[in-house]
């Protein structure tokens, strides 16, 4: 398997596609990211176009099992983030079946 794409891989990348220095697209992916974050906390919600969106869920409070001594536990409720893909990216990287 591959090795997958580090942090500076990502940044030197950048900068060669938009033509910028390293460090400005290093700013630019700190701010993007920084965005994101603020955004899904602010709304619960943020799209990343083309490639999918950041959702804040709500889980409920529920009663679970301690696997080492299967006594019942109490589970609060929490909230949680989760990331749903673009159908077209999705898509793309994993082709659906031809029925």
């Amino acid at each position: 398997m591959a090795d997958r794409m580090t942090q500076t891989q990502l940044i030197k990348e950048l900068a060669e596609t938009c033509g910028v220095a390293n460090k400005v697209a290093k700013q630019m992916l700190e701010a993007y990211s920084t965005i994101a974050v603020r955004e899904t906390k602010k709304n619960g919600v943020f799209v990343l176009p083309g490639v999918g969106r950041l959702v804040r869920v709500e889980r409920k409070a529920r009663m679970g099992r301690n696997p080492a001594t299967g006594a019942a536990i109490k589970i609060p409720a929490k909230k949680v983030v989760k990331f749903r893909v673009a159908k077209a990216v999705k898509d793309a990287i994993v082709p659906p079946k031809k029925k």
